[in-house]
C-alpha cells in the first residue's frame, strides 16, 4: 500500500516509518525540509521511500502530494511551539491537510491525538479537539486514536519523569501531581497506528488508547523510582501557581519553557481513557506502566533510542531556515581555528562523534555546565537535552545546546549550530584530513552586543578549545 506520512522527522513519525517499511508499504514522507530526514535508519528500504517537502501552513506547498495514496497519517503537532497562537496554526494546518488529501484517492486518515474526555480542557487539549473536527471529511474516513501519556525511550513524558526522579531525592511539588492519567507504552502506540490501517469498522471512529493503569502523576514518579531502585519522598503543596510550576519543570528537567507551560496547563486535568475493545479486536497486548519503563531502559542500555522529543524543531527554529547555515560564513565573523595531529584517525573520529551528552566535552566540563546553566536562566535550552545516541549522530539531532547540521563519518566531518541564547550565530566544526584534526569555532555577531559577547568569552576559548582538541586528538 502507498501511505502518506506527515511528521516523519518527529518522535512518533521516525518509529512509525521504520515499522511501515518493514511491513512492506511504500511510504511518502512529508517534511518541511528534506535535509532534516536522515535515511541512515532506512538503508534497507530506500526503494520504498519517497520524500516530499510540505508546509501545511502554506497551501501552495501542498501541490506535490501524490494522487494515488491509499492511507495517510496526520502527526503534525505544535505543542512545543513558543508561539502564543499555536491553536490557530494547528487548525489552519489541519484544514489545509484535509483540502489537499481530498484531492487524492486516500481511503482513510489516521490522526494521533490526546485523550479529551473532560468538559473543561486545557488550551492544548482543546486545540487537539479542534484539529480532530477540522480533519473530518466526506471524501475519506477519519480514525482518531486518543493516546494517554506516552512512555518510551526519548518521549517527553518519560524524560521529564526521569529527570525529576533521578535528580531529586525529595520533591516539593505542585498539587497537580495528584491529577490522574493513564499512560501507554510507545510500542503499543505504534501497534495501534499500524493495525488500524484498512480496518473498516474503525472508519469515522475515535478511540482512547491507554494501558490498564490509572495513576496519579505522583504515583508515576514513585513507580519509576521503584523500578530504578531509588527511594524518593514527594510532598505536594497548593501554593504553586501555574507560572511557578512551569518554572519548576523548566529548571529541573530538560524541557523548554514553552513546553513546560503547555504541560502544566494540561496536567491540571484528569486524562482517563474510555473503555473500548480496540486492543483485543486488533490483537494488541497492553503493557503496564512499569513494563513500559523497563522497555525504555532496555533501549537506552542498548544505545538503541530511535527518536527523541529533544530532536524536534520548534517553529522558531524552522523559521530560521537553519539549513542555510550548512556553509559556514566567513565575512563579518570571528573564528577560533585550531589543528592538531592525531595518532589514530578512527579513534579520533569516534571521539568527535561521541561528543556531548554523557561523554561531555572532554575538557573543563564544569565550565560547559556553567554555560548551560546560564543559558537556562535566560530562557535557553541548556545542557540537559543530552543526545539520543552516544556514538552516532545524524543531521537534525540535538547535542546539549547544539544542533547537528551535518554529520558524515565517511567524510570525517561534523558541523554543529548553536541553539543556546547568544547575540548572533555560532558554529562548531570538526573534520579530519591527512592525519590532522581540524577544529573551528565561528561566531557571526549581531550588533555591538554580539561583539562584546565574543570578546568576553575569548579568554576561555584558549583554555576550553585547546584542551578539548588535545583530548579529541588523543594527546
Amino acid at each position: 500500500m502507498k501511505i502518506f506520512l506527515t511528521g516523519a522527522t518527529g518522535y512518533i513519525g521516525k518509529r512509525l516509518l521504520i515499522q511501515l517499511l518493514e511491513e512492506g508499504h511504500h511510504v511518502v514522507c512529508s517534511v518541511r525540509d528534506r535535509k532534516r530526514l536522515s535515511l541512515k535508519l532506512y538503508q534497507n528500504h530506500l526503494e520504498k521511500i519517497q520524500i516530499i517537502e510540505n508546509d501545511f501552513l502554506d497551501e501552495n506547498s501542498l501541490q506535490n502530494i501524490p494522487h494515488d495514496i491509499d492511507f495517510a497519517y496526520y502527526l503534525v503537532h505544535s505543542m512545543s511551539s513558543g508561539s502564543g497562537n499555536f491553536s490557530e496554526k494547528e487548525r489552519i494546518s489541519a484544514e489545509n491537510f484535509r483540502k489537499a488529501l481530498e484531492k487524492t484517492s486516500v481511503k482513510q486518515v489516521v490522526f494521533l491525538t490526546g485523550i479529551i474526555n473532560e468538559e473543561k480542557l486545557s488550551e492544548h487539549l482543546q486545540s487537539r479537539k479542534n484539529v480532530e473536527q477540522a480533519l473530518k471529511s466526506q471524501k475519506y474516513a477519519l480514525t482518531c486514536l486518543r493516546a494517554g501519556i506516552i512512555v518510551g525511550s526519548g518521549s517527553a513524558s518519560f524524560e521529564i519523569i526521569r529527570d525529576l526522579v533521578e535528580k531529586l531525592p525529595i520533591m516539593v511539588a505542585p498539587k497537580w501531581l495528584k491529577t490522574k492519567c493513564q499512560p501507554i507504552a510507545i510500542r503499543n502506540v505504534i501497534q495501534f497506528l499500524t493495525k488500524v490501517i484498512g480496518v473498516e469498522k474503525t472508519y469515522n471512529q475515535n478511540y482512547d488508547i491507554a494501558s490498564q493503569d490509572v495513576l496519579t502523576y505522583k504515583e508515576m514518579l514513585l513507580q519509576y523510582a521503584e523500578v530504578r531502585g531509588l527511594k524518593r519522598w514527594i510532598f505536594t503543596v497548593p501554593v504553586m501557581t501555574p507560572k511557578l510550576s512551569s518554572y519548576w519543570l523548566y529548571f529541573i528537567t530538560s524541557t523548554t519553557y514553552s513546553l513546560a507551560v503547555n504541560l502544566v496547563d494540561s496536567m491540571k486535568i484528569d486524562v482517563i481513557a474510555r473503555q473500548n475493545s480496540l486492543a483485543s479486536d486488533l490483537g494488541i497486548h497492553l503493557f503496564s506502566y512499569k513494563e513500559a519503563i523497563n522497555m525504555a531502559f532496555d533501549k537506552i542500555k542498548q544505545n538503541d533510542v530511535l527518536s527523541s522529543w529533544y530532536d524536534s524543531f520548534t517553529s522558531q527554529f524552522h523559521k530560521r531556515n537553519v539549513w542555510q547555515y550548512l556553509e559556514v560564513p566567513e565575512k563579518g565573523c570571528f573564528t577560533d581555528f585550531r589543528i592538531m595531529k592525531v595518532d589514530n584517525e578512527e579513534l579520533a573520529l569516534e571521539r568527535v562523534f561521541s561528543i556531548g551528552g554523557k561523554t561531555g566535552w572532554y575538557y573543563a566540563n564544569f565550565l560547559w555546565k556553567i554555560r548551560g546553566f546560564l543559558d537556562k536562566l535566560i530562557g535557553g535550552v541548556g545542557l540537559r537535552r543530552g543526545r539520543r545516541n552516544q556514538n552516532e549522530l545524524e543531521a537534525g539531532d540535538s547535542v546539549d545546546f547544539w544542533r547537528v547540521l551535518y554529520a558524515n563519518k565517511k567524510e570525517k566531518r561534523l558541523l554543529l549550530f548553536a541553539e543556546m541564547k547568544v547575540p548572533g550565530e555560532a558554529w562548531l566544526e570538526f573534520y579530519i584530513k591527512n592525519g590532522e584534526l581540524y577544529q573551528e569555532a565561528t561566531f557571526r555577531p549581531l550588533g555591538l552586543s554580539g561583539r562584546l559577547y565574543w570578546y568576553s568569552v575569548l579568554p576561555f576559548h584558549g583554555l576550553i578549545f585547546n584542551g578539548m582538541l588535545r583530548k579529541l586528538a588523543g594527546k
